[in-house]
């Protein structure tokens, strides 16, 4: 595979038209033959050419002169530009300028508050040359077409980025403060992604938090589709740090991977990765395998792709997503890989052997798959799957239990958004039944900015569609005030405050670098409705999102926040924030299954955890997996248990025995260990650290 995968990075780096060299040099030769007489078009062009591979390419001050020269000719080309060309050239230009600011401000002189929306305090660019360029250049186009919504978003966090909003915008294409401001309170979590050395500056990639090496604390694995960027470990160290062992972790030379996807598939206990390859490029992405990276429980891995059978021989498609779970219930994981523009694959595990079924199951269906999710939504025993299409009728295949997979999607009326991205399974209302998210994904920065705006757009709302247990749904995105311009790429869901009902995180985007718009955090409020807290909460990072993970990775019994960041050009890297949980003075409960006749970490057992606030009797759910389908959480459960100080009753029902473990009685604030069939459960209690990067730990243990 090292073999492989070297190859397709030196054919990249020259050739291809996103991330090589070669359409550049091929343009500026292009552009420096021209005779003195050529036409002003014809000069245009190339500038405009030129001028953007060096943008794509990181080149910023070469881009910004190559285009300005550009710019200076539009009043003399013949013909003359139409409106929409003008207004398109002067945007891109002041998006070029954009870029160089960000690059000059919040990459080479990052602080914490970097890039989040809205961009004040030590977010205040300390550079600001380009994006008052940036400005000039949208004041011209506003004057001609003072109605173009993308032009007037910029504009105001352009202001914000040199500290003159919202004075310094004109009234007329002002955005009211409040937009940028959240109407629930939400304690403000910190980036501290800098401190810890975790903000490698890569372009778009996967993110998985997880115990790799058994030391019971997690740790970090990202990706980044740059076919020359490595996949990358954090070990945690248990004393507020981390370290890159990617080297000694046995990943060198395991490169690219536009999303990463856990599971422990050879059942020994231990989190294994699978890289995703070759996503967006559809039939140039045929040549682009994935890998399988086997965890020798120490947090070591060996590429065995080809020797279990999921790469080679006609194996290797293009996708970016992928989901586990035991779909025919013999106690190993298998594996549904959806691809962009060919047949879908279901790999059926044969003892660590993998052999594709999926035309004889009837989930083959094409299409550019961009998203997929297991879940038995009709509690029948069995695991369905729901796979999201972009530009398509979504797909839900319910499980027959033989083997054999059927397609309601459009009978339960779950088939919308029609251009969509991630999606998941999860228990929002605490009801014992499955819900459904489904974001949509039709991509524009011109449609966030409508939305902020308060106007008219083309973009259809995230579906949430609530399960009744007995396979029926019904959509309430309005009703949970979801109706919103979202655009995400990465996500994950968790409970962030510890109250007992799940939250979630989008990060936004799409490859454009004109694709500047805050990610998302949604609080819910009691399984009603959700918050939009981004702004209080200072999530509303403006990069581009994928890869996004919620985990404790300082024992202190709450939730932090990775995010793998980053865009789809070489220009538009980023580095990866960690977004520190502040705390809520909340209880809570981490539950980690091991299984013995179903498969080893519980992938697909349902949890159910009694307790009371006061007078109140609560119950959560939740299905055991690693959350959304861009990005993993730990399959350990972390349960929010609000002011309660002692559990009541555990229920654990596993998927393939169909039994379920019963435990009363547990104290909170600390781990326990579910082993299936076993009456007795194993507790942990946590030494917490701060995760500030100098080792200093406290003297909490769990809160």
């Amino acid at each position: 595979m090292v073999a492989v995968l070297a190859a397709l990075r030196d054919r990249m780096a020259e050739a291809d038209p996103y991330l090589g060299r070669r359409p550049l040099e091929m343009a500026r030769r292009e552009l420096e033959s021209l005779p003195p007489d050529a036409s002003s078009r014809t000069r245009f062009g190339l500038l405009w050419s030129v001028g953007h591979h060096h943008l794509r390419l990181g080149e910023n001050r070469l881009a910004t002169e190559r285009l300005g020269e550009a710019i200076e000719l539009v009043s003399r080309l013949d013909p003359p530009l139409s409106n929409a060309e003008r207004d398109d050239v002067l945007f891109q230009v002041a998006v070029a300028w954009l870029r160089r600011g960000e690059t000059e401000n919040c990459i080479e002189c990052h602080t914490a508050e970097s890039c989040l929306l809205p961009i004040q305090g030590d977010g205040v660019h300390q550079h600001p040359e380009s994006a008052r360029r940036a400005i000039a250049v949208l004041d011209r186009l506003l004057k001609a077409s003072p109605d173009h919504a993308a032009g007037r978003w910029l504009l105001n966090i352009l202001t914000m980025a040199v500290g003159e909003y919202p004075d310094k915008v004109p009234e007329r294409f002002r955005i009211a403060p409040e937009v940028f401001r959240s109407s629930t309170r939400f304690p403000r979590f910190t980036n501290i992604a800098a401190r810890l050395g975790l903000n490698e500056v890569n372009l778009s990639g996967g993110s998985v938090s997880e115990d790799f090496d058994g030391d019971g604390w997690v740790d970090i694995a990202t990706s980044t589709w740059d076919t020359a960027g490595p996949v990358r470990v954090y070990r945690n160290n248990g004393d507020g740090t981390f370290t890159e062992r990617t080297e000694s972790a046995g990943l060198s030379g395991i490169l690219g991977g536009l999303n990463l996807v856990p599971a422990d598939y050879d059942s020994d206990g231990d989190v294994d990765l699978l890289v995703l390859r070759g996503g967006w490029l559809q039939a140039d992405g045929l040549d682009h395998p994935n890998s399988l990276l086997q965890n020798d429980g120490e947090g070591n891995f060996v590429d065995v792709t080809f020797e279990v059978g999921l790469a080679g021989d006609g194996l290797d498609f293009p996708t970016q997503t992928a989901a586990w779970a035991d779909y025919d219930n013999d106690g190993d994981l298998d594996l549904y890989v959806g691809n962009e523009g060919f047949a879908a694959q279901l790999f059926r595990n044969d003892n660590g052997r993998f052999t594709d079924v999926a035309a004889d199951a009837g989930v083959d269906g094409g299409g550019v798959v961009k998203g997929t999710a297991w879940g038995d939504f009709d509690n029948d025993g069995d695991e369905d799957l729901y796979v999201s299409v972009r530009g398509g009728a979504n797909r839900l295949y319910r499980n027959d239990g033989q083997g054999r997979f059927e397609d309601v999607a459009e009978k339960l009326g779950v088939a919308g958004p029609r251009r969509s991205f991630p999606v998941w399974f999860w228990d929002c209302n605490n009801d014992g039944a499955l819900d459904l998210y489904v974001a949509s994904y039709r991509e524009g920065v011109e449609e966030v900015a409508r939305d902020y705006l308060g106007q008219a757009h083309q973009s259809e709302s995230d579906a949430l569609y609530l399960g009744d247990g007995r396979g029926g749904f019904r959509e309430v995105s309005a009703e949970f005030g979801l109706v919103r311009v979202t655009q995400p790429m990465g996500c994950n869901f968790g409970d962030l405050d510890n109250d007992g009902w799940p939250d979630f995180y989008l990060g936004t985007g799409y490859p454009e670098y004109a694709g500047i718009m805050p990610n998302l955090l949604f609080h819910n409020q009691g399984g009603k409705r959700f918050a939009d807290v981004t702004f209080a909460a200072g999530f509303g990072h403006l990069q581009k999102g994928h890869g996004v993970s919620l985990a404790d990775f300082d024992h202190d019994g709450d939730l932090d926040v990775f995010q793998q960041i980053g865009g789809w050009y070489p220009g538009d890297a980023f580095g990866n924030a960690l977004f520190e949980n502040p705390g809520f003075d909340r209880h809570w409960l981490a539950v980690r299954l091991r299984g013995q006749t179903s498969n080893r970490l519980g992938v697909g057992a349902r949890l159910r955890v009694e307790f009371r606030e006061g007078d109140l009797r609560r119950v959560v759910h939740q299905r055991i997996g690693s959350g959304g389908s861009f990005g993993g959480n730990p399959f350990t459960a972390h349960i929010g248990l609000g002011s309660a100080t002692r559990v009541d009753r555990i229920e654990i029902h596993w998927p393939t025995s169909g039994t379920t473990d019963r435990f009363t009685g547990i104290g909170v604030d600390r781990m326990v260990e579910c082993r299936e069939g076993n009456p007795e459960l194993s507790e942990t209690r946590w030494r917490s650290v701060k995760m500030i990067g100098d080792g200093e730990t406290t003297d909490r243990v769990g809160r």
